[in-house]
């Protein structure tokens, strides 16, 4: 006697999503992950480049406002810098399992990276609202030199080495964002020995000088913003590609109908 599961009109056996299938929900949330890691670097990218300028705008002790205003624009760019680094691990994940501890460091180091960053504004925003008279926190605040300069940068040189190896091995993204990231990630190595040479803003290289922080900043932007436009346009071919399956597999039970 064979003892089994009898079908019934109420009752169907349903093949269970092989670990390697592809659906058309896998497919869309990949196409998501794309459009939002791409709108959150391209948002991240804006603000920080309107908060940039902001340092540049006085000589000496800003105002306050000055200070504040920079700083809130920074709130928002971290913020929004955050939610794309951890979009990393759910976009590259879907690549294959061997590329998920490069996805694993690439979203670890950039959120130690904002949290570090997000530390250093608070410093500066407590001693500017506790001021007496106006002050330049780049001097005064002494504790933000290493967490801007020589910490900052190996945090942004890790998670932009991991984001170029995670571009260069699934190519989900164009070659050439994996191959600047791994640029940058270099230069931003070459300023972590920037704490050996004083604390003036107004030196290219120096623990809190305009190079270490001005310009490493700069090119993140810009970086950000590249990145975020090939994200966005690469989700819109994969969800064309996606469409143009749904109609392809829809054509075939058709013409077996």
């Amino acid at each position: 006697m064979r003892v089994g599961l009898t079908p019934t009109p109420n009752h169907r056996l349903l093949p269970s999503p092989g670990p390697g299938s592809d659906t058309n929900d896998g497919a869309m949330n990949e196409t998501n992950a794309r459009r939002l890691a791409g709108w959150t670097a391209l948002l991240s990218a804006v603000a920080l480049l309107i908060e940039l300028p902001l340092y540049f705008v006085y000589e000496g002790a800003p105002p306050d406002a000055n200070v504040l205003a920079r700083l809130l624009i920074g709130l928002f760019a971290l913020g929004l810098l955050l939610l794309f680094v951890t979009t990393i691990r759910e976009l590259f994940g879907r690549a294959g399992p061997e590329h998920r501890w490069l996805g694993s460091a690439a979203t670890t180091t950039g959120l130690c990276y904002v949290v570090v960053t997000l530390i250093a504004n608070g410093l500066e925003a407590g001693a500017v609202i506790a001021a007496d008279e106006s002050i330049d926190p780049t001097i005064a605040v002494s504790g933000t030199y290493l967490l801007y300069g020589s910490i900052g940068r190996l945090l942004l040189a890790m998670f932009l080495a991991a984001m170029a190896g995670l571009v260069l091995r699934t190519r989900l993204l164009p070659r050439w964002v994996g191959v600047s990231a791994g640029v940058l990630a270099v230069i931003n190595l070459a300023f972590v020995p920037s704490l050996f040479f004083g604390n003036t803003p107004a030196n290219f290289y120096a623990a809190n000088g305009w190079g270490t922080t001005a310009s490493m900043g700069g090119l993140l932007c810009l970086w950000l913003l590249a990145t975020g436009i090939a994200a966005l346009r690469s989700a819109g071919r994969a969800g064309r590609t996606d469409a143009g399956g749904r109609l392809s597999g829809a054509d075939r039970s058709a013409r077996h109908s």
